[in-house]
């Protein structure tokens, strides 16, 4: 694990410490991935991987949906949260704590669908690369992934104080210098870069959200 990730595990577990605050905002569900359950349940998948499953709030509803889901993410203080609210609500999930950039500890071909909720853009694009090697590996062909990151804003878009508290750590690739995701590294996709970097997958959709994010639901080439 490099710094970047040590860093970005520091400040994960400091955010679901204090989650109290944030107990709304880390159970919502992204209203992009309901739409996307109702497609799995037709291509009749059954077992799930949420990389950077954080909390659990996906992996929660994913569990409650009927699905044998699997979550993995560096935060220790997330996976312990997400642990309680299945125990909470008597439903269970296979979850453990690693990182997303190294070799995933599951087999070849054990997913038919991965998804990876505004998480899988917290890396330099050669970490990110090897994610989507990962991903590529441990997914069935044909097996469906759905990704959620930002969409780079302009200078315009971006409020000042925001503007002037960042730095470029590589291309495309910034880092926070103040507030709870300070130090946690940011990857800039567009559309062409998104397609590039997935061309394993047959693209099914690819879109921006209401939030200002792009979504992409893709289906592993066989």
């Amino acid at each position: 694990m490099d710094q970047d990730e040590l860093i970005s595990k520091e400040r994960w577990n400091e955010i679901y410490r204090r989650e109290i605050e944030r107990e709304e905002s880390t159970l919502k569900v992204d209203e992009d991935l309901r739409s996307v359950v109702d497609l799995f349940k037709k291509r009749n998948v059954r077992r799930v991987l949420d990389l950077g499953c954080g909390a659990g709030r996906h992996i929660v509803y994913l569990a409650r949906e009927g699905f044998d889901v699997y979550g993995i993410d560096i935060s220790e203080e997330g996976i312990k949260k997400a642990k309680q609210r299945l125990a909470e609500m008597n439903l269970h999930a296979n979850l453990k704590v690693g990182s997303m950039f190294t070799i995933l500890p599951y087999h070849d071909n054990f997913f038919d669908a991965v998804i990876s909720i505004k998480t899988i853009h917290h890396g330099k694009i050669r970490q990110i690369r090897k994610a989507i090697k990962e991903i590529e590996r441990v997914l069935k062909p044909g097996g469906l992934i759905f990704i959620i990151v930002p969409k780079k804003r302009s200078k315009k878009e971006i409020p000042k104080e925001r503007l002037f508290g960042i730095k470029f750590i590589a291309p495309r690739t910034y880092t926070i210098l103040c507030g709870e995701e300070k130090g946690v590294p940011h990857y800039q996709f567009n559309k062409e870069l998104l397609r590039k970097n997935f061309r394993s997958f047959k693209i099914l959709n690819l879109y921006v959200n209401k939030n200002g994010s792009y979504c992409l639901l893709g289906e592993l080439r066989k």
